[in-house]
């Protein structure tokens, strides 16, 4: 199975759209959202296109494709307008190892639960969040830590982007340009 993983949309329905058209070039199968898909946030400026309903719609067209994490934005307003879950804290996954056995993915945004404030990992376990903006991939002893970036805006020179995983091998790509930024396997 590949997974298409993207954070932090804001609201744009020009970031929302490439984000399907790259989701179809990939040809993935599944959507994990790591939270802040419909509001900018008042510590944000407005993103190109800012058009939550439009976001909402097209999100709704591919909801039995989405997983979704709650971001600081969400909003049970915004689980009204959207025919998917948005409003859990995290999720779980397991990856297969190249050396053999699984790691587990904790699936956030990246409010509650980060490199400050980690949740129990094993060894090889991978914190998946959003929220800063800002691509990563980042071993500790404990865990791997992994965002994506933000696909609308991104920030401390970060670009527009989205990673892929799988078969455990993250790819972490400009939504842009189809660049690969980074390349991690378990």
């Amino acid at each position: 199975m590949k997974y298409m993983i993207a954070s932090d949309l804001h609201g744009s329905g020009w970031y929302a759209e490439k984000l399907w058209d790259a989701f179809q070039k990939e040809n993935a199968d599944r959507l994990i959202f790591l939270g802040d898909m419909l509001y900018h946030g008042p510590r944000n400026d407005l993103p190109r296109e800012y058009d939550p309903k439009k976001v909402a719609a097209l999100m709704n067209a591919h909801k039995e494709k989405i997983l979704a994490v709650r971001g600081n934005c969400e909003a049970e307003v915004d689980q009204m307008v959207l025919d998917f879950p948005v409003m859990a804290d995290y999720a779980l996954l397991a990856q297969p190892k190249q050396a053999g056995g699984e790691a587990l993915v904790f699936i956030t945004h990246g409010h509650l639960y980060n490199e400050e404030n980690p949740p129990l990992l094993q060894p090889g376990d991978i914190l998946l969040h959003g929220h800063t903006h800002v691509q990563v991939c980042r071993e500790h002893p404990e865990y791997i830590y992994m965002n994506p970036g933000s696909l609308s805006i991104p920030k401390n020179g970060s670009r527009h982007g989205y990673m892929t995983l799988e078969a455990g091998h993250f790819t972490w790509k400009d939504i842009d340009s189809g660049e690969v930024l980074m390349e991690y396997q378990l």
